[in-house]
């Protein structure tokens, strides 16, 4: 194969063209995107630490935009527990992600204090803190080509500190939360005249309802409204059908950017599985067979059977 620049520098250039087609959509979105962050509320909440009232472990695997070379691949890590005598709730959360040349370690931990407000209802307030990593490799855009050797040491590599806050009230059928989980600004001096700003804050306002239709049969409506400054309005509208607390068949739309298929199955009392399929719509739709979800969580929770000891 010839690697002469007058063949390679084509290479280059549909490889920068997918880039800006990925980056700038997420540089918009700032922080990762899950579909079933209504099954894992530590996503986008620090105040949902503890929430499940046992210690839950959960893995996500995303792959957005299959068919797109270079598009957002990402996997979480999330743990939290509850203290019940104290009301302290604690989590643990490990987001790996990559975007074209971008890679993005977050490591974050989560503390929230639960105040019930009734025999079954709690008021809960959140924090969380971490370090973020970013590192650009944008060396790599040359490939093997003899253009300018400088482009092969153009790494940029950032760690950050950062805070985040969330209040979040929960009850057996209404559950409402409002979190902006990453408040302080990240800025990346290239040199004395050039600065990057990584991101601005991201508002997260969350809320769903649960219907007991029969028996057997729940519908849970929800909705996440996004607010990121200098960008318009985001939002999430879902419908989950859940047959015997046991399977789940949901619905979403997401603004302008795609409809979503979800369903998540109890296995056991403890552990779950979930698949999402999110369908594009509008311009990336043309480019994207679509992008694929997959979630294990795992609670340790057992359920004792009534049987008296004969003793």
């Amino acid at each position: 194969m010839d690697r002469s620049p007058k063949y390679m520098i084509p290479h280059f250039l549909r490889t920068a063209v997918i880039l800006l087609i990925v980056v700038f959509p997420c540089t918009a979105q700032q922080k990762v995107q899950f579909t079933q962050y209504m099954f894992n509320g530590l996503v986008i909440n620090p105040a949902y630490a503890g929430a499940d009232e046992a210690l839950n472990l959960t893995f996500i695997q995303r792959k957005q935009w299959a068919n797109i070379e270079h598009s957002p691949t990402t996997q979480s890590l999330s743990a939290h527990t509850l203290f019940k005598k104290k009301n302290m709730g604690l989590g643990f959360t490990l987001i790996n992600d990559k975007i074209g040349v971008h890679k993005n370690l977050n490591v974050l931990s989560n503390f929230a204090y639960h105040l019930r407000v009734s025999k079954n209802s709690y008021l809960s307030m959140g924090i969380q803190a971490g370090i973020h990593n970013r590192k650009s490799n944008y060396g790599s855009l040359a490939g093997n080509s003899n253009i300018d050797p400088k482009l092969y040491d153009a790494t940029v590599s950032y760690t950050a500190f950062d805070l985040g806050m969330g209040i979040y009230y929960r009850s057996p059928r209404l559950h409402v939360g409002f979190s902006a989980p990453e408040i302080l600004p990240e800025r990346y001096s290239l040199n004395d005249t050039m600065e990057i700003n990584l991101r601005e804050v991201n508002f997260f306002l969350f809320s769903k309802y649960n219907f007991e239709v029969t028996e057997f049969i729940d519908l849970e409506p929800s909705m996440l409204f996004k607010f990121l400054k200098g960008v318009p309005l985001s939002f999430d509208l879902n419908l989950n059908f859940i047959y015997r607390k046991v399977l789940t068949l949901g619905l979403s739309y997401r603004k302008s950017e795609s409809i979503d298929f979800m369903m998540k199955a109890q296995v056991t009392p403890q552990l779950q599985f979930g698949y999402a399929y999110d369908h594009p719509i509008g311009e990336i739709s043309k480019m994207s067979n679509g992008s694929h979800e997959l979630m294990v969580s795992y609670v340790f929770r057992y359920i004792q059977s009534n049987i008296s000891s004969p003793r």
